[in-house]
């Protein structure tokens, strides 16, 4: 179970011009119906290991906070590859509290997936941009796959079960899943440096690629199919990286982070222990980013969410340069994406046979050709490089028109051949980046070595002083690693009004005659056809106070008896400040009711077989069909 916004992607990938899965929807009536997902594995988290003192071991004091950080990731390395030999997992150390514990996490990997349900997206985003990120609610935003292992349904030794009454207000809902990354534990230097920097930065890009992808939309039906799933992906971004700014300009939020930080740092200065230890950290922080701004927006056009080019055929060139760089190189050595523990997931990636569009790659590529004179300035010699003496628009149209990255086989070919394969390679797409590889290495190396090594070093010693001080009753940043958070179900004050906590089915129909029915306010048309079938009180959506950040879409909510009450898909506008501090005075968690699933499920999909398999007690038989995941 996840949502219809998490599955999207791989729904996008099923569905053709002639039958798009996400305007129709989909139900499997049998396993043989059910649809295999190419590039799609998921991970189910097996063990957990504490690894901090062979990760700090490995580090001398002499070292500069650069070789510290290398012989950091190189220990890390080293233990993944360990680990993986020894266990059979899929292995990864991962840093929590920035640097001050490492844990080692073990996990069994599935690469056989297949959808199995999903409704149209009218259900699912019911709304659209409008009512993202606000409540109320009343979006069906779900989709189940089924995982296979060896060619049969996974008979899975642990699950979850249903409930069979849901869940009220007040009730206590736990919510387990993978929030993405959040940045509490920043220094007010550091959060002045996203406010008046990186955010500003990402939210241009986001609006610059929003633009894009809906002039392309625009040029008609079929390129509105094929791009829409990234134009929804987008005005997701945009509409939380606005709401983590608004929180960034809110001086009261700044005077509460600057009373803590002050009081940690007087209890720091006050110790000569502490201070010889940790003393120096807040200072180092913020001269790193003194430095960092003077390469931040070059850097940013090359690597990372920032990136100019976004064109998937690009990527695939970029992965094969790299990966043929990389991987002669020891495992520790290798930028992380490239190690032994992750080459696995790489290749699957890399040689999907997905779909990728030609018109709306040149599109793609002509914008991030744009972008990257507009930053780096048109005289500069790697644009000149790049543009091959054309326009953005002449020079995409020339290079992915002549690229063999189509192939799959290609694909491997070049991947299997390495570096003398790449070198040999007269694919204009791998000259291309080829040709930027170089500037792009640089500069991500100045990267590594001068921010992400320095921020390291200061944050573990953060963390210490925090841990000496205050003791360790802080959980860690969230890291897109399994946690459990909770809260009471519970509705909001909102403009002077009283938001209840759960919004019902039939205020569905309410909501889309109040906005005149019109897309996004227009339901499928077997929900107006079925309205009459419906318990119309039925809950549909519901909001509550547990601590979660992007990353935790599809992270089911159980109740205090382990079952499934309801699955996480959005939170509200005053959540999105979560990213930098957790409140719940108006805050709040969205969640679709697991009663409003099956009672759509049966009576609008005609797919009570799929319910009776959610929702039938543990050691009950099923007929055709596998017991609950």
């Amino acid at each position: 179970m996840t949502n219809h916004h998490v599955g999207s992607d791989n729904i996008a990938k099923l569905s053709t011009p002639e039958r798009n899965l996400m305007s129709e929807g989909f139900l499997a009536r049998t396993h043989a119906e059910e649809l295999k997902c190419e590039d799609l594995e998921l991970l189910a988290l097996w063990t957990i290991e504490d690894v901090t003192e062979r990760v700090n071991a490995a580090v001398k004091p002499e070292q500069s906070t650069a070789d510290a950080n290398a012989a950091r990731r190189q220990a890390m390395a080293a233990i993944e590859t360990e680990a993986g030999q020894a266990s059979g997992l899929d292995c990864e150390v991962v840093t929590l509290w920035q640097g001050a514990r490492y844990h080692l996490y073990g996990y069994r990997r599935y690469t056989d997936i297949r959808l199995v349900f999903c409704p149209e997206e009218a259900a699912a985003f019911f709304g659209g941009d409008a009512d993202n990120f606000e409540f109320p609610r009343f979006n069906l935003d779900c989709a189940f796959f089924r995982i296979y292992e060896d060619g049969h349904p996974l008979k899975a030794e642990h699950h979850l079960i249903w409930s069979k009454a849901g869940a009220k207000e007040s009730e206590l809902a736990i919510v387990c899943g993978h929030p993405g990354s959040t940045q509490r534990l920043n220094t007010v230097d550091h959060l002045k440096f996203l406010r008046d920097m990186e955010e500003p930065a990402n939210l241009a890009n986001l609006w610059r690629r929003e633009v894009q992808a809906g002039t392309f939309a625009r040029r008609g039906e079929e390129q509105e199919r094929i791009v829409r799933n990234e134009l929804h992906g987008v005005e997701n971004s945009r509409k939380a990286v606005t709401g983590i700014m608004a929180g960034l300009l809110d001086p009261e939020l700044f005077k509460a982070k600057q009373a803590a930080e002050d009081k940690l740092r007087a209890a720091v200065e006050a110790n000569p222990e502490y201070r010889a230890q940790w003393g120096e950290a807040w200072t180092q922080i913020a001269d790193t980013h003194q430095k960092y701004r003077t390469y931040f927006h070059r850097y940013g056009a090359l690597e990372g969410r920032r990136r100019a080019i976004r064109a998937d055929y690009f990527a695939i060139a970029k992965t094969l340069v790299r990966l043929a760089e990389e991987k002669p190189k020891p495992t520790g050595e290798r930028l992380r994406e490239f190690r032994d523990s992750e080459l696995d997931t790489l290749m699957l990636e890399l040689l999907s046979p997905a779909p990728i569009y030609d018109d709306l790659e040149i599109a793609r590529l002509a914008n991030g050709l744009t972008t990257l004179a507009q930053t780096w300035g048109a005289d500069d010699p790697v644009v000149v490089a790049a543009l091959g003496g054309m326009s953005p628009q002449a020079r995409a149209e020339q290079i992915i028109g002549g690229t063999k990255l189509k192939d799959v086989e290609v694909r491997k070919q070049l991947a299997e051949g390495g570096l003398a394969a790449i070198k040999a390679s007269d694919d204009p797409l791998i000259r291309l980046a080829a040709t930027l590889e170089p500037k792009t290495r640089r500069l991500l190396k100045k990267y590594q070595d001068e921010v992400e090594s320095a921020e390291v070093d200061a944050y573990a010693k953060i963390a210490a002083a925090k841990f000496a001080i205050e003791g360790e009753n802080s959980y860690p940043d969230a890291t897109f690693t399994l946690r459990l958070s909770f809260g009471p179900i519970k509705g909001l004050q909102q403009d002077g009004a009283t938001i209840p906590a759960f919004t019902t089915m039939g205020g569905t129909y309410e909501r889309m005659k109040a906005r005149g029915g019109i897309e996004p306010f227009k339901l499928p048309q077997r929900w107006i056809d079925g309205k009459d079938k419906l318990d119309l009180a039925t809950p549909y959506n519901f909001v509550c106070t547990a601590d979660i950040i992007g990353g935790n879409s599809g992270s089911p909510a159980v109740n205090t008896g382990g079952e499934v009450i309801g699955l996480i898909f959005d939170g509200n506008m005053q959540s999105l400040i979560w990213d930098i501090a957790y409140t719940e005075t108006q805050g709040r968690a969205v969640c679709v009711d697991s009663r409003a699933i099956i009672e759509c499920l049966r009576k609008l999909y005609d797919a009570g077989g799929l319910a009776d398999e959610l929702t039938k007690p543990i050691g009950q038989g099923l007929i055709g069909r596998q017991a609950p995941l």
